[in-house]
């Protein structure tokens, strides 16, 4: 019987089995898809702390960006430290980005308009500044999460669907699933977009909702055109927005393999994966804005994914006192790949009784009101 089973085998998952296995547990994963086949699949690969707020959130990033430094060790997933650069069309926005800047205490530059040409040859004259951010960087997700599992080494099943609990005096000890029953110490909640379905399962409420996003991507290109993750002061709003409305933003990155990934939208609309032609047109625009050279350049496929959204903006991660024996690891909205290296670290902590590296009361389970969603 292993210590704990781990529901979901995307990147989040995957940082908890490693961090997990490297504290002495036993772990099985389980996914009812292939590994890396939800959200982490349809990821940019985000390694951010430009975005967040001070706070909590921004906490956890800092800490997970330390880890990802780590973790790049291991190899094989592509990480690249690039570097963020976030740009202002007007001087009242660049002002609003220092001041964001100097709030987070982290290291950064403030760049005047005069100075983004050296750092991106090909952006748009008219910008009023910018701040680069050092620690940024990015990943290949789907690699990322794959590479994890394999030096972790856990059981890992694939195809399996978890369909409900089982209990024993008054406590979580194991899933029912489409392929029997499994025991074990503990079960986390892994499930990304789907990790409300499943605590509810469980009998527990979290309003993790799925939250649409359309990725552009270019044809290679024979000489890198973006040298840092370059995004709009508009992402930061719409990365804080609870509108379920459409909301887009400049944000463009180069590849490893040459291709350029344009993002980024966001829209609640359910799991509803039809291709949006007007919102890739709007992506294509405001990047060939960002950049003019991408004029020329041919998109030659998009994907989507859900975000898996939580009213406060903050994941969920911990052990949830209203379910003993379940522990959660989920709702980090788009930052999920970004944040699974801390996430592990913390619920690898939780799991084994040690000390926490941060607060996890900020991200409790139960600190939404009952029926509390949208």
């Amino acid at each position: 019987m292993p210590d704990v089973i781990i529901v979901g085998a995307g990147v989040v998952g995957a940082a908890c089995a490693y961090y997990a296995t490297r504290a002495g547990l036993d772990v099985t994963v389980l996914d009812r898809g292939p590994v890396a086949g939800g959200t982490t699949g349809a990821g940019e690969g985000n390694v951010l702390v430009s975005d967040k707020e001070p706070g909590p959130e921004l906490d956890l990033a800092v800490l997970s960006s330390r880890l990802w430094r780590e973790l790049a060790r291991l190899g094989g997933f592509e990480y690249e430290a690039k570097g963020g650069l976030v740009v202002a069309e007007t001087p009242e926005t660049f002002e609003r980005l220092v001041a964001l800047a100097a709030a987070q205490n982290l290291p950064h530059e403030a760049v005047p308009a005069a100075g983004l040409r050296a750092l991106e040859p090909h952006l748009a004259a008219g910008l009023a500044g910018g701040v680069r951010y050092p620690q940024d960087a990015q990943v290949q997700p789907m690699l990322a999460a794959a590479r994890l599992l394999r030096a972790a080494a856990p059981e890992v099943r694939l195809g399996v669907t978890v369909t409900g609990f089982i209990r024993s005096a008054g406590r979580i000890n194991g899933v029912r699933t489409s392929d029997g029953d499994l025991r074990a110490g503990a079960v986390v909640n892994a499930a990304g977009t789907w990790g409300g379905e499943l605590a509810a399962r469980a009998g527990v409420t979290l309003p993790v909702l799925p939250r649409r996003g359309f990725i552009l991507v270019t044809e290679p290109l024979p000489e890198p055109l973006i040298r840092h993750k370059v995004y709009t002061a508009a992402y930061v709003t719409g990365v804080a927005s609870d509108s379920a409305g459409l909301e887009t933003s400049a944000v463009v990155e180069g590849t490893p393999a040459g291709t350029v990934l344009i993002g980024a939208s966001r829209e609640r609309v359910g799991f509803d994966r039809t291709t949006s032609l007007p919102v890739l047109s709007r992506l294509a625009a405001q990047a060939v804005a960002l950049f003019p050279a991408l004029a020329a350049v041919r998109a030659i496929r998009s994907y989507c994914g859900f975000r898996p959204y939580c009213p406060d903006h903050l994941p969920v991660i911990g052990a949830d006192p209203r379910a003993p024996g379940l522990y959660h690891a989920c709702g980090h909205e788009g930052a999920g790949i970004g944040l699974a290296p801390a996430t592990g670290h913390l619920l690898a902590q939780a799991l084994t009784g040690g000390p926490p590296g941060l607060d996890l009361h900020p991200f409790r389970p139960d600190r939404f009101r009952s029926g509390e969603d949208r």
